[in-house]
């Protein structure tokens, strides 16, 4: 199989990042029902839905508004049609933890909500990455060029650091971790804390990898994001060193 994998069925040439994009969406909402189902939830089925608007606004409006400042030569370069079709899932992760945070003040819902999103989001990225990985160099999860054995041909004839395959492995370790701690005792919306500062920390890492051209004191834009999500958590970050301690 070559990459970017770009099949032909009856003379059309499918879209696999973008068919992939949408089985990502409609598994991990399968897959939360089913959570939901087998969970007693202590939020209610109304306020939920508000959480869940909450988190759909946030997360297109914080997708969109991290993509374009990771890309912001594509505003003057491009129409404002394809500047609204610039995404990242950083953003969109984010953007959507505080469009629930701004849902839950407007309702008064003091419950964590996170938990039960968690192991979905995570399967959801999965779905996704598969695509990404797919395209290759048409989706900027490639890397830099190097002579590491873990390099590949991702569709320029230059080996590279295929970024979303090792972000595939990781979120298969992830899944599994945190899955483990959902069967644990621990405060309500911890599962999901840890996911976000697990996640956000290693895609600060592998941002290094990436071949990055608008820097900001030396970091990109998802890490200047990253060190924010870890800023908006440092709370429960300590409270976990000192537990640890």
């Amino acid at each position: 199989m070559e990459i970017p994998f770009e099949p032909v069925v009856f003379g059309l040439q499918i879209n696999v990042h973008l068919i992939l994009e949408y089985l990502a969406f409609f598994v991990g909402y399968r897959y939360y029902v089913f959570l939901k189902k087998n969970e007693k939830d202590t939020i209610t089925s109304s306020n939920r839905l508000h959480i869940i608007l909450g988190a759909a606004i946030g997360a297109f409006l914080g997708s969109r508004i991290i993509g374009i400042l990771e890309h912001p030569q594509t505003i003057l370069q491009h129409s404002i049609v394809h500047v609204m079709n610039v995404k990242t899932i950083m953003g969109g992760l984010f953007g959507g933890l505080l469009g629930v945070e701004a849902a839950k003040k407007i309702i008064g819902e003091k419950e964590s909500s996170g938990d039960l999103f968690t192991l979905p989001i995570i399967l959801g990225l999965f779905i996704g990455r598969i695509g990404c990985f797919l395209v290759g160099i048409k989706e900027f999860t490639y890397g830099k060029a190097t002579s590491f054995f873990t390099g590949m041909d991702l569709g320029d004839g230059i080996s590279r650091h295929p970024l979303a395959l090792y972000e595939l492995i990781y979120l298969v370790f992830l899944f599994s971790v945190l899955k483990k701690f959902l069967n644990k005792t621990l405060e309500n919306g911890a599962v999901f804390k840890w996911f976000m500062i697990s996640y956000f920390g290693f895609r600060f890492c592998i941002e290094f990898l990436k071949p990055n051209e608008f820097f900001v004191l030396g970091l990109s834009t998802i890490q200047i994001l990253c060190i924010t999500c870890w800023l908006y958590y440092y709370k429960f970050i300590f409270k976990a060193v000192k537990y640890a301690r």
